[in-house]
This record gives structure tokens, sequence and C-alpha cells, in this order.
């Protein structure tokens, strides 16, 4: 797995997210990339997805769950 190179704008979203949710930048970027299907359409997603093998644990399959935690802060 690589870190990805976030711009400076980016990098000071994920942190205050992070401090609002009490954990580090690593754990607010997860947090981000499983609440964030729930907003695209995952029918878009999925018809250019290059990995058939995992659908059953595509959040894109699954973008109705979100984590407690980030479901509190979106409130």
């Amino acid at each position: 797995m690589y870190g990805p190179n976030l711009s400076e704008l980016s990098a000071v979203s994920v942190r205050r997210l992070a401090w609002a949710m009490g954990t580090n930048m690593g754990k607010a970027v997860e947090v981000m990339a499983q609440c964030l299907p729930g907003f695209i359409n995952a029918e878009k997603v999925c018809e250019k997805c290059r990995d058939k093998t995992r659908c059953k644990a595509c959040v894109f399959k699954n973008c109705g769950e979100l984590p407690a935690r980030a479901a509190a802060l979106l409130y």
C-alpha cells in the first residue's frame, strides 16, 4: 500500500477531520474513503472498475453503510 500525496489544502482538511474525530490523519482518510461512496454514483464507478474479483467487499456496492463515528460527524 502507498500513501497519497496530498495538496496542502487537502492535508489541512484531513487534519481537521482527524482532530474532530479524535484520531490520526490515516484513520480520517479511511473514514473519508468509506463515506465518499454515499455521495458518488456507484454505477459509474462499477462500470469503470478494473478489479471485478472483490465486488462483495466493495464500498461502492455497499454504499449505504457508514461507520457510526463518521455518520455522527455528518450531523
